[in-house]
């Protein structure tokens, strides 16, 4: 089991450490982090592990502060001195709350519900993804569109980018062609892959292949898109989070 240690004492992280692998000596810790910035910059750079041990009180902020930055896709065990945030913990993936000093009891119990949790998900898992084959087997293939008076059908892996202008929503492909789509924005996110293509923000959903680059500019991530287009195209300080997870997966 590969675990993440988000804990700003140094003697909470080797008594947990030395517990962890009294109970089970085939645990990898991954990573011990000490703050809410270092926690971000992991998680942006590196594979999410099994489970996570995170201490709710870090140097810099509350730790609660890196779930609401980060959209986390793995179980929590939060840990404290306090018990005053067990509620709050619970909107966080949390599957458990551990009070410090912690027992070698609970936290045995802790990695057990992990075990017992990873054994449902497996199949949860190969049934998710016999229905993403199934969804990807009835997803639009392409899209019939209009430039001036004609019709012309347009698939959808020649789709660059959608925009909404004066209440019209167009379809640029990759060549640069601008077409006319019967669609709003929403329909088309709905429709099409949503690894594929991303709403960056009211107006535009993007191809990730259309992306030529992306830079931060104050939280919001702005993008360089391929055609070029003769306006900013942002990405919301709120959704750069989701875009940085989608664009690295």
């Amino acid at each position: 089991m590969n675990i993440l240690i988000i804990e700003d004492e140094a003697t909470a992280v080797d008594k947990l450490t030395t517990m962890l692998r009294a109970i089970d000596p085939g645990i990898r810790i991954l990573a011990t982090l000490e703050s809410v910035k270092d926690s971000l910059a992991w998680l942006r750079t590196n594979p999410g592990p099994d489970l996570a041990f995170v201490d709710i009180q870090l140097s810099d902020d509350s730790s609660f502060e890196i779930f609401k930055q980060f959209d986390i896709q793995f179980p929590i065990v939060f840990t404290t001195a306090y018990d005053d945030y067990i509620l709050e913990s619970f909107e966080y993936n949390s599957i458990d709350y551990l009070l410090k000093p912690i027992q070698e009891d609970r936290l045995r119990k802790a990695l057990d519900k992990v075990r017992k949790l990873e054994t449902h998900f497996v199949q949860y898992k190969f049934n998710e993804l016999f229905n993403r084959g199934v969804e990807k087997e009835n997803r639009k293939q392409r899209y019939v569109v209009k430039k001036g008076v004609d019709f012309v059908s347009v698939n959808v892996r020649d789709i660059a980018y959608c925009f909404t202008e004066y209440r019209i929503v167009f379809l640029k492909d990759r060549e640069g062609n601008k077409y006319i789509i019967d669609k709003t924005i929403s329909d088309l996110q709905e429709e099409l892959d949503n690894r594929q293509f991303f709403r960056a923000n009211r107006k535009y959903l993007v191809n990730i292949e259309s992306i030529g680059k992306f830079r931060s500019d104050n939280g919001k991530i702005l993008l360089d898109l391929i055609p070029a287009v003769n306006e900013e195209v942002a990405v919301s300080k709120e959704n750069a989070p989701n875009f940085r997870n989608w664009i690295g997966s």
